[in-house]
């Protein structure tokens, strides 16, 4: 009996040990990628990859199919080249608002992997109108050649008012103006035949959207503007 009892404890179960393995590689994967969509260098963040591959798939016990690891570093991958687009697009765009002297009216700015282009309402329409000014239209259409070398982006074109009442006979409300002042930015922007039309929107958000007090006169005119915002959904 004794002599049985010491052949059953010299094999004791470890089949355990396999999963428990995978687990720790697949949360080690994780913590790795998690750590690495923090940086846009995209030279370190593939050599990286390579390495963390070669690592998994070299090890026993985990699974032939794509990984969960794999996934991850693949969903990263993506969201650090739509960064570096972003701010290849955001060059482009503040060299051509520098070169023709538009520094104060017009800035850019990438926040949570949107490109923001927010242009003051002075240097687009005469108060209370939404028809563009002449010498305006050229940056719109600047914008629109140089959206047309990005494709995968859409483009939102949002108007917004400060929250003084409109009078005349054009518009009721600070919502229809805003609306109408980013509508025909757009369409001025879709004169370039090369731009996907399925990429823009329109929209106007009146006064309900302000990013300054509506007490000043200064922060009435930061609230009056329009806003192209180039984010990162994929166009199919």
């Amino acid at each position: 009996m004794a002599k049985h009892r010491e052949q059953h404890e010299e094999h004791i179960d470890e089949s355990w040990l396999i999963p428990y393995a995978d687990l720790l590689t697949l949360l080690l994967a994780l913590f790795i990628v998690l750590f690495a969509s923090s940086t846009i260098d995209n030279q370190k963040f593939n050599a990286m990859k390579e390495s963390l591959n070669a690592a998994l798939n070299s090890g026993a016990g985990i699974m032939e199919s794509k990984s969960l690891s794999d996934q991850l570093i693949d969903k990263t991958e993506v969201k650090t080249d739509t960064v570096v687009e972003l701010q290849e697009l955001k060059k482009q765009l503040d060299q051509y608002i520098k070169e023709n002297n538009m520094t104060t009216e017009v800035e850019t700015n990438i926040i949570n992997n949107h490109l923001t282009l927010t242009i003051r309402d002075r240097a687009l329409f005469d108060s209370g109108s939404a028809v563009v000014k002449p010498q305006s239209r050229k940056i719109i259409k600047a914008m629109g050649s140089i959206l047309q070398q990005y494709p995968k982006f859409e483009v939102l074109v949002a108007g917004h008012t400060d929250n003084q009442p409109i009078y005349n006979n054009t518009f009721e409300s600070n919502w229809d103006l805003s609306s109408k002042r980013a509508l025909n930015c757009m369409k001025i922007m879709l004169t370039n035949k090369n731009l996907d039309p399925r990429r823009l929107v329109a929209i106007g958000y009146g006064e309900y959207r302000p990013i300054a007090e509506n007490t000043t006169t200064e922060g009435r005119a930061k609230n009056r503007r329009v806003e192209v915002i180039i984010n990162q959904k994929v166009i199919q």
